[in-house]
């Protein structure tokens, strides 16, 4: 088979797409057929040696996929080979096949095309494990979300508007706001135009947001966190912007609110029977066209340097997929 293979920590361009051996199932694992495999901004940290997992050298690099089963152990009853399925794992994900444990893989619905399986676990599982688990937003409530067009966060506003919060997009250009307003947000901020306080000021009368949703961090946490409400809730999603930023916490204080940390894949290791409850929800909201993964460009696997670049590069919106067949 085929796979993407990181030998040192640096840049994606240093990745190789390299011949490998089939990969046979242990105790408790399968092998899947990869047929897509989302890319993430932790997949670009990964390859840097800058995430808080740092996977042994050399490894295959991407986590989410969606495919079809190739073989499984003796040991594995709840699946067979050519069962469709969703898988998410910490690496292996840009290959054409991938060994996972069978507890770590769901069944994909009949109807869903393998580039939207692929686009779910990771945005969407950590934004829903965000706004319901950690910040419990509740509706009628005025959610800020910022970084609004990267994948966690138009699932962020999708997920919101499912529960009928008011959701308040925040972007860099007005042609991310557009895809923001197309997947439900109800007011738009251009923050390289626009100052980020005054606005969130204006769109709610005052009141400031009740959740914030930062997966960004930089310049924009604290002027967001100097907007938020009486009781308000500050998710510390991560830091796509590159700095992590020093927040005065009297403010805090002053508002009786919460900096609220999101780390989903420790959260799917420590509680996995509530995760595959929350991937239950998502897959029946999906159903019900209450979310829908916005999949902006599709790369062949000797194109996966490109995507993550392309990912840091924050020239992505929504999500891109990686097809290894």
């Amino acid at each position: 088979m085929k796979a993407v293979v990181c030998e040192a920590w640096g840049n994606p361009d240093a990745l190789a797409v390299k011949e490998l051996q089939d990969l046979e199932a242990g105790a408790g694992e399968v092998v899947i057929d990869v047929h897509a495999a989302g890319v993430n901004f932790p997949d670009v940290l990964i390859v840097q040696g800058k995430y808080q997992f740092k996977p042994a050298l050399p490894f295959v690099p991407g986590s989410e996929v969606s495919g079809v089963i190739r073989s499984v152990a003796a040991d594995v009853t709840t699946f067979k080979p050519g069962d469709r399925v969703i898988a998410f794992v910490p690496t292996g994900g840009f290959g054409q096949q991938l060994l996972a444990p069978a507890q770590a893989v769901i069944p994909m619905p009949p109807a869903m095309e393998f580039d939207t399986a692929a686009a779910i676990t990771l945005t969407y599982g950590t934004s829903y494990h965000a706004i319901i688990d950690r910040a419990k937003l509740e509706a009628g409530e005025n959610m800020l979300v910022l970084g609004a067009a990267g994948g966690v966060g138009l699932a962020a506003i999708e997920i919101g508007k499912a529960l009928g919060a008011r959701v308040i997009a925040c972007a860099s250009t007005d042609e991310k706001l557009e895809v923001c307003r197309q997947h439900g947000a109800d007011v738009l901020i251009n923050y390289s135009k626009e100052d980020l306080r005054e606005a969130v000021k204006a769109a709610t009368g005052g009141k400031g947001a009740d959740v914030i949703y930062d997966p960004v961090g930089g310049e924009y946490s604290e002027a967001a966190l100097r907007s938020i409400a009486w009781g308000g809730r500050h998710l510390v999603v991560g830091f796509a912007n590159g700095d992590i930023p020093r927040l005065p916490l009297n403010l805090t204080l002053l508002k009786g609110a919460s900096l609220v940390g999101v780390f989903w894949g420790e959260f799917t290791k420590r509680n996995p029977k509530a995760n595959m409850a929350n991937m239950g929800q998502l897959l029946k909201w999906l159903h019900e066209g209450k979310i829908k993964p916005h999949i902006s460009a599709r790369y062949p696997l000797d194109q996966a340097a490109q995507a993550l670049n392309d990912m840091a590069a924050r020239k992505v919106t929504g999500k891109v997929i990686v097809l290894p067949q």
